[in-house]
């Protein structure tokens, strides 16, 4: 079990990850647009596969590589930071792709893919997750509970958009303003991280 403070510290970190634009909610969302809800919401097991096989591995991975190289879990987690702050200002200048993404058919396999190789990923394994839930079968069961509460609603979430987008029933969002909304939160979201590192003495 995760102490209660860390808990939740866990569930708002891996919410607001989750949420964020990326390559698999902005396949979700485009599956939603062209499928509808009913026929596009089971991609969301491809998705919750996908990162629980990623985050298995690179945890595990930083976990037993850490104890001969010390140095690598702090620059796990500092690029991770990094690349937050990389993805708030990215978002910053960029719209979603929704409607121009590729016209191809978006099945289980595309999305196990997408996310399999998603840097979200590394991401949670090394910063998010605590480091205790690859070290003990009922700390990382946990966790990976918490984490697949969290993705089915989320993922569900955005392909729901998907399917309004296609609709029309969302014509008043400008995807300008929701992408810039999304950047300051993860902005923030990284400087939280940095704040956190610097008081565990790794910046």
């Amino acid at each position: 079990m995760l102490p209660i403070s860390a808990t939740w510290l866990f569930v708002l970190g891996v919410g607001i990850v989750l949420i964020m634009p990326g390559p698999t909610n902005t396949l979700l969302a485009a599956a939603g647009l062209r499928r509808g809800v009913q026929r596009a919401a089971w991609l969301t097991c491809a998705e919750l596969s996908g990162y629980i096989v990623s985050i298995t591995l690179w945890g595990s991975f930083l976990a037993h590589a850490g104890h001969s190289l010390s140095w690598l879990s702090k620059l796990v987690r500092i690029a991770s930071c990094l690349y937050v702050a990389y993805l708030a200002l990215r978002m910053w200048r960029t719209a979603m792709p929704f409607q121009s993404s590729p016209r191809a058919t978006i099945g289980w396999r595309t999305l196990f893919i997408a996310t399999l190789l998603n840097p979200k990923a590394v991401l949670f394994a090394g910063s998010i997750f605590p480091a205790a839930a690859f070290a003990s079968w009922p700390a990382y069961l946990g966790a990976i509970g918490i984490f697949t509460t969290l993705l089915i609603p989320i993922g569900l979430l955005w392909t729901t958009f998907g399917a309004a987008l296609g609709s029309g029933r969302l014509a008043w969002i400008h995807a300008d303003t929701a992408q810039r909304f999304a950047s300051i939160v993860l902005g923030t979201f990284s400087v939280s991280l940095a704040w956190s590192l610097f008081h565990q003495g790794m910046l």
